[in-house]
């Protein structure tokens, strides 16, 4: 028994440290392993076969909404990384620079990519002449390098995959729709598919993305109380248009400059899905980004017949991914192992359930047990996946309303940081000069100013002056 325990005991409680839970269980469920490239991960295939699954089913979504995919170079020149001032500044920390081409050094250095706005401009800037090219809808699939200073699995390493949506639209008034569709796909997809509630919002002007009029964004609280930025989307205006000249010939025969967006979602995504719905025992994955939803174990397998209906349950639920585990380690084991790479259900099929024409189902968000005979397994299984699915979708969002604070003043916004974990509701003056000093105090940003606000004062929850709007704040990874 001392064995089976073995692989949870590993495992160091989330209560205790949860920073090191988390690392814990990113090993252990063996998602990634650390390499000789400082900052940088392997994912592994448990780890890889989970971003697979979100991005065939982001990827969906974005083509029906008209989104096409394509693929730009992964190295920028330094004078076309020049062009676009805010952009360059705001990058400039976490630029990695390539000086030579095998043992010789470039007359221009080039950047490996942190993002792709620069690779696109000059990409539209020829592609585009007319309003009948207008709107171009492109999105990539790629990886991008930003020398971070500290790093975490998944949540913010050097090396990162993710995709960057790239559109050019002929008004300003489609740019914005477009901003807005897209910020809306990514909260779709994070309740649908990885049961993770989230706030739509605004960035502040101190919180945006270099270069852009707008950002919008989608805010999920982890298990811990900190806040991640699950996804943004970013109305350019005409701002790089103008940077890198990308003009058009509109109906009236007049040139016009293109308005712009960009919307991103990355592997932290991984990471998001760890803290929100992981526990003491490992990963609890979403059924619908889970690589295998149903692991089916054979108790006593070396008795005649176990093995062989096993693999006929297994083939009663292809719709699913499912496998069957008849390694030789102990069921104890094999339970612990499930449990940690957070696989949906497990199928329980032994002698004497075989004599009683039956399984035992167990839920890994849960625990419960449910006793199913053998003809209705297939169809028990897909409910019990869509009430898993369900159920962890409302278990985050109560978590998350039971840490979401009202602060009407600085006092109660102090205490609550000290005392309580989770978002801050304050209202706010609207002054970057008075959102910085209440980083600079507590460590807590503006997360957002959501698109549905609330009024309960007038004054702003720092300084007094008259509120502008309700911002959530937060500490934040």
């Amino acid at each position: 028994m001392a064995k089976d325990k073995k692989l949870v005991e590993a495992i160091t409680s989330m209560d205790e440290d949860f920073a090191q839970w988390y690392t814990d269980v990113v090993l252990k469920a063996e998602l990634i392993s650390y390499t000789n490239v400082k900052g940088c991960m392997a994912i592994k295939p448990a780890g890889y076969a989970i971003w697979e699954l979100i991005q065939k089913q982001l990827d969906e979504r974005f083509k029906a909404t008209g989104v096409e995919n394509v693929y730009m170079p992964m190295f920028i020149p330094e004078g076309l990384l020049q062009k676009e001032k805010d952009h360059v500044e705001g990058f400039a920390p976490e630029v990695a620079w390539v000086t030579h081409g095998g043992l010789n050094e470039l007359q221009e250095r080039m950047c490996v990519r942190p993002t792709s706005e620069t690779l696109f401009c000059d990409f539209y800037k020829n592609d585009i002449q007319s309003y009948r090219d207008l709107p171009k809808v492109y999105n990539q699939w790629c990886s991008v390098v930003r020398w971070e200073k500290e790093t975490r699995p998944f949540l913010r390493s050097r090396e990162f995959l993710w995709q960057e949506g790239h559109t050019a639209h002929a008004t300003a008034e489609e740019a914005e729709e477009r901003t807005i569709q897209m910020l809306n796909v990514y909260a779709d997809f994070c309740e649908e598919v990885l049961a993770i509630p989230v706030i739509k919002g605004r960035k502040s002007d101190k919180e945006k993305f270099a270069g852009a009029e707008a950002t919008y964004t989608i805010e999920s609280l982890m298990h811990d109380g900190k806040a991640l930025q699950s996804g943004t989307s970013h109305n350019f205006g005409d701002g790089f248009a103008r940077a890198f000249d990308i003009q058009y010939t509109d109906k009236e025969n007049k040139l016009q400059y293109v308005h712009q967006t960009s919307w991103g979602m990355t592997t932290r995504m991984i990471g998001a899905i760890i803290m929100v719905h992981g526990d003491d025992s490992g990963l609890v994955l979403p059924p619908k980004v889970a690589p295998t939803q149903v692991m089916i174990i054979p108790i006593q397998q070396k008795k005649e017949g176990v093995l062989e209906k096993a693999a006929e349950l297994k083939e009663g639920l292809s719709n699913f991914r499912v496998k069957v585990d008849d390694s030789d380690k102990s069921p104890g084991w094999k339970f612990s192992e499930q449990e940690m790479r957070g696989i949906p259900i497990r199928v329980e099929i032994g002698p004497k359930d075989i004599e009683a024409g039956q399984a035992v189902l167990v839920r890994r968000d849960t625990g419960e047990k449910l006793v199913v005979s053998l003809d209705e397994i297939p169809v028990k299984v897909g409910e019990l996946l869509d009430t898993i699915q369900r159920d962890m979708f409302e278990k985050a969002k109560a978590h998350r309303d039971a840490n979401t604070h009202t602060a009407l003043n600085w006092e109660e916004f102090k205490e609550i940081l000290d005392t309580k974990q989770g978002f801050i509701k304050g209202m706010w003056c609207g002054e970057t000069e008075c959102e910085t000093a209440i980083k600079d105090e507590t460590g807590a940003t503006t997360r957002c100013i959501p698109f549905v606000q609330e009024q309960f004062g007038d004054v702003c929850v720092h300084c007094g002056k008259p509120a502008a709007k309700m911002v959530y704040f937060g500490r934040a990874y």
